[in-house]
C-alpha cells in the first residue's frame, strides 16, 4: 500500500523495530543488613549502573523489581565512578530504582532478558523468592536471556525450568567465589556460599583469581564473578540479545 512512498516505509520500519525491542528487567535486593553484623548493605551500585549503561545505550528500556518493591537499599555508593554518576543523575532511572516494582506487578512476556544485580543483600532475599524465580524461568523459556553478577547468582540457585531441572544444571556459571567471600571475611555471615550451592545444583563452576574480571556465557545464561565483571556482563548480555535477534530474522 505505501510501498512507493519511501518516507512512509521508513517510518513504518522504525515503528516496527521500536515495538519489537522488548524491555529488560533488573532485579535488586530489598535487604539492607549483613546478617547480625550491624553493617549495612544492599544492591551494589556498579552492578546495576554498568550493565544498565551498556543496555540502555543500545536502546533497551529497563524496569526494576525487588522482593519487597519500593526503594531499594544501595551499597558501594561511589560517585567517582562516572557510570555510577551517570545512572544516579538520570532522573527517570533514579526514580525507577527508588520505586521498584513488586514481583506480582511483573508480566514476564514484556521482557526479553532479566538481570540479577549483586550486593551482599542478595544473599538473604534472592534465593527463596519463588515469584521472581518463576518470572526468570518464564523469560528464559520464552527464549530470553538470564544474567547475573557477583552475588546476583543467588537468584539463580533455585530457578527450575518446566521440565523440573535447575536452570544452572549442566551450564557453565560463575559468581562471587568462596575465596572472595573469605577475603571479605563474610564466609560465616552469609547464609550460604554461592560457589558451593551452584555446584550442588549441577552448575559447572568457573572462576579466576579473586577480584579479577571473569564472565561466562552458556545457553543464554550470562554470569560474572565480581563487581569488576559488571560492565562485561552487560556487554555479554547485549551480545546474546543481538545474536537472538539475528537468528529470529
Amino acid at each position: 500500500m505505501g510501498c512507493n512512498n519511501n518516507n512512509n516505509t521508513e517510518k513504518s520500519t522504525v515503528k516496527t523495530e521500536t515495538k519489537a525491542l522488548k524491555k529488560i528487567l533488573f532485579v535488586v535486593t530489598s535487604h539492607n543488613e549483613k546478617g547480625n553484623t550491624g553493617e549495612k548493605t544492599g544492591y551494589y551500585l556498579g552492578e546495576v549502573s554498568h550493565p544498565w549503561d551498556v543496555l540502555h545505550t543500545a536502546g533497551y528500556e529497563i524496569d526494576f523489581v525487588s522482593p519487597k518493591g519500593g526503594k531499594a537499599p544501595v551499597d558501594a555508593f561511589d560517585m567517582t565512578d562516572t557510570i555510577n554518576k551517570k545512572f544516579w543523575d538520570n532522573d527517570i532511572y533514579r526514580n525507577k530504582i527508588e520505586h521498584t516494582k513488586q514481583p506480582h506487578e511483573i508480566n514476564p512476556d514484556d521482557y526479553i532478558a532479566i538481570h540479577y544485580a549483586g550486593g551482599h543483600g542478595a544473599m538473604w532475599d534472592f534465593a527463596d523468592n519463588t515469584e521472581i524465580a518463576e518470572i526468570a524461568a518464564k523469560i528464559y523459556e520464552n527464549n530470553g536471556v538470564v544474567s547475573a553478577v557477583c552475588h546476583g547468582p543467588a537468584g539463580l540457585v533455585n530457578i527450575k525450568l518446566s521440565n523440573g531441572s535447575y536452570l544452572v544444571d549442566g551450564k557453565k556459571v560463575n559468581a562471587f567465589t568462596n575465596e572472595e567471600e573469605i577475603k571479605v571475611k563474610l564466609e560465616d555471615v552469609v547464609p550460604f556460599l554461592l560457589e558451593d550451592t551452584l555446584k550442588e545444583r549441577g552448575a559447572i563452576f568457573e572462576k579466576s583469581v579473586p577480584f579479577t574480571k571473569h564472565v561466562v556465557t552458556d545457553q543464554r545464561l550470562v554470569t560474572g564473578q565480581n563487581p569488576q565483571s559488571a560492565h562485561s556482563v552487560g556487554k555479554a548480555t547485549l551480545n546474546e540479545l543481538q545474536r537472538l535477534t539475528k537468528s529470529a530474522k
